[in-house]
């Protein structure tokens, strides 16, 4: 076995933070992709399968009896017909699609963007600061945005072959550059 530290660095607005990463690591972003698509499958089929699922009564009632700070912003989108209607299908199907994208490393990008929004979502519909302003769904957000930061789609994922898909002999992302913000 062969491994290595990469460096990396990044700068955003005058800052630069820079560190060294070990090669086993791409073991475990694949853990934390494959960990949040099975998760996020298992819970919209959970959803989907039962046929039963309705965000009207939770929007409704869980923000306003936890104390979150976007209650009515909930409270409004739950007695919004239209808008329930449309979350009752997006939510399950979205989390199945998002599961599968992250498992199979499809769009990896896109799908951890969506996982982070409805983990974002959630966080607000589910406030609890008893312990701290952190908590798991806040964690599950960092971990998508975590999944996509790292390309994670290019690890033992279908990204890393689509990315490299010959368009008039160029490889797609050197071609289309806009695709690397949905794969990897």
């Amino acid at each position: 076995m062969s491994s290595q530290e990469i460096q990396l660095q990044s700068s955003i607005g005058g800052f630069t933070a820079s560190g060294k990463l070990h090669t086993l690591s791409v073991w475990f972003i694949l853990a934390l992709r494959l960990m949040m698509g099975i998760a996020f499958f298992q819970s919209g089929v959970d959803k989907v399968l039962s046929g039963s699922f309705n965000a009207a009564g939770y929007l409704q009632n869980a923000p306003p009896a936890n104390g979150s700070p976007l209650a009515d912003l909930f409270v409004s989108m739950g007695q919004t017909g239209w808008f329930v209607d449309f979350v009752n299908i997006a939510v399950p199907w979205g989390e199945v699609l998002i599961g599968l994208g992250l498992i199979v490393g499809f769009l990896t990008r896109l799908a951890a963007f969506w996982g982070a929004f409805l983990m974002l979502l959630f966080y607000f519909g589910n406030w609890d600061t008893a312990h701290g302003y952190i908590n798991g769904d806040f964690a599950y957000m960092l971990v998508f945005l975590s999944v996509a930061a790292f390309g994670a789609g290019r690890i033992l994922g279908l990204d890393a072959y689509i990315e490299q898909y010959k368009v008039d002999g160029v490889p797609l992302v050197e071609r289309y550059p806009w695709t690397r913000y949905i794969l990897g």
